[in-house]
């Protein structure tokens, strides 16, 4: 009788520790759930949603803000926030237009572009580190500042671009998987590098976790704040690229809003907007969830105006959750 008293005692108690791990996994990976919830959900009401061609243009419609809110991880890990990500992909995108109409190798324009989104980042950086300017104020001014200059370089009118190889960064497939959805994963391998086996992203954690004991371990934490802001403009850069490249054109008013999303995504993938947490997997996760909302809302038909409603309410949903998860810390 006692072994059989033991091994219930034992059985209960592999059960009580199967599902604590159940409960740590779902509490780990509320955004991986929640996405899966709604895909679940978008299904039942549409029976288009699971289709493989739509699907892949929610992909496809996803990888430019999946891209941006990459780099805007590593700017709110150390406690930032980038609101010129848009501007910086107007910019960057009627410059790269420039060069195709022009006949630039894209050996030249493609790197040249990326360049020059990387400078525009770092100078937030440097203004925000050097000249201790609020983040927020900073990429604010850097906003209205980049948009006034693209309209300048513009002229206010679409620069088009008529080259079938930089149509293809866009708009090809590769074994039928959309150019820009390739790049996105790419963009991702290299982002969750960085931050998970480099030096440079431990730094990036520590500076988010307490700048003043990162200040005091002797890392330059001006450094690091530049380079963030750096990449943050490289992965905004690259985005216009994508986006220049399937639209043939640059439009002056391209990237209006997107910070808003990019944020959204970083939020709902559970990185903190008080810095030092966070992971680039949850990014990805994030973005998607904004991708498959919007594509349901357009699949029942549901007005833009509500569309926005809807994407407030689920962000704000996000940053309560964070917010509670804190305190019951």
């Amino acid at each position: 009788m006692p072994s059989n008293a033991t091994s219930r005692t034992a059985e209960t108690a592999a059960n009580g520790g199967a599902g604590k791990a159940v409960l740590r996994f779902l509490a780990a990976n509320k955004s991986l759930v929640g996405l899966i919830l709604l895909m679940a959900v978008v299904s039942l009401y549409s029976p288009n949603f699971l289709t493989v061609d739509n699907l892949l243009n929610i992909l496809r419609q996803t990888s430019i803000n999946a891209i941006i809110a990459m780099g805007m991880t590593f700017v709110i890990l150390t406690a930032g926030i980038d609101l010129s990500v848009g501007s910086v992909l107007a910019f960057t995108g009627a410059v790269c237009a420039s060069l195709v109409a022009a006949d630039a190798s894209l050996w030249v324009a493609l790197p040249a572009t990326l360049a020059l989104g990387a400078a525009l980042g770092a100078a937030n950086g440097v203004v925000i580190a050097i000249g201790g300017v609020q983040p927020f104020i900073a990429t604010l001014v850097g906003m209205t500042v980049l948009r006034g200059a693209t309209l300048v370089y513009t002229d206010g009118r679409p620069i088009t671009t008529m080259s079938d190889p930089f149509w293809a960064i866009g708009g090809e497939y590769v074994f039928g998987i959309p150019v820009p959805v390739l790049i996105a994963a790419f963009a991702f391998i290299v982002c969750w590098f960085v931050l998970s086996q480099m030096r440079f992203g431990r730094y990036v954690y520590a500076v988010g976790g307490n700048e003043q004991v990162t200040r005091l371990a002797g890392i330059s934490v001006t450094r690091v704040k530049i380079a963030v802001y750096a990449v943050s403009g490289l992965m905004a850069a690259l985005a216009g690229i994508i986006l220049t490249a399937r639209l043939e054109s640059a439009q002056p008013t391209a990237g209006t809003a997107y910070e808003l999303d990019a944020i959204a995504a970083v939020v709902l993938g559970g990185t903190s907007l008080m810095g030092g947490r966070g992971y680039i997997f949850g990014t990805l996760i994030g973005a998607l969830i904004i991708g498959v909302l919007n594509n349901a809302l357009n699949l029942m038909d549901v007005s833009s105006y509500y569309q926005m409603i809807a994407k407030g309410a689920v962000i704000l949903l996000a940053v309560l959750v964070d917010s509670r998860g804190k305190i019951n810390r």
